[in-house]
């Protein structure tokens, strides 16, 4: 597995890489737009990302923005629905509109801050992103 890590804030970064380090490679992105520029150059480069876990609210360019051009990214390239990159929003907003935002932008999954290991773990394996049984 491949995951983009995108977090503004370092604490939830490192908590972040150290959930995600045992099943794959991590890359990190403080923010929107780095995480657009860095999904780009790597589906560009024909390297896929399997996970992108996305904060909300973050400066320069927030998550529902980051998201809306990663799926027109994925457009434009004609990557196939069943080949697209998984994406769980996290953020601490815990609020039907801010779940329905994030689902107009096609996210897979959403997450409520602080980032549980056994919630992540579960919404990991409901996306066949880990295997069964990872939570340890």
């Amino acid at each position: 597995m491949r995951a983009l890590i995108v977090e503004d804030n370092l604490t939830n970064r490192q908590l972040l890489l150290k959930l995600l380090e045992p099943f794959g490679s991590c890359e990190v992105a403080i923010d929107g737009k780095e995480a657009v520029d860095i999904f780009r150059k790597a589906v560009g480069g024909n390297e896929r990302i399997d996970l992108i876990c996305m904060d909300v609210m973050m400066p320069e360019m927030d998550g529902y923005e980051a998201l809306g051009r990663i799926r027109q990214i994925e457009q434009e390239l004609n990557v196939p629905a069943g080949e697209a990159v998984k994406v769980v929003m996290t953020t601490a907003v815990d609020s039907p509109s801010s779940v329905e935002e994030a689902e107009t932008h096609r996210c897979d999954g959403y997450l409520l801050k602080p980032i549980r290991k056994v919630k992540l773990y579960e919404e990991l394996q409901r996306l066949s992103i880990i295997p069964a049984g990872a939570i340890g």
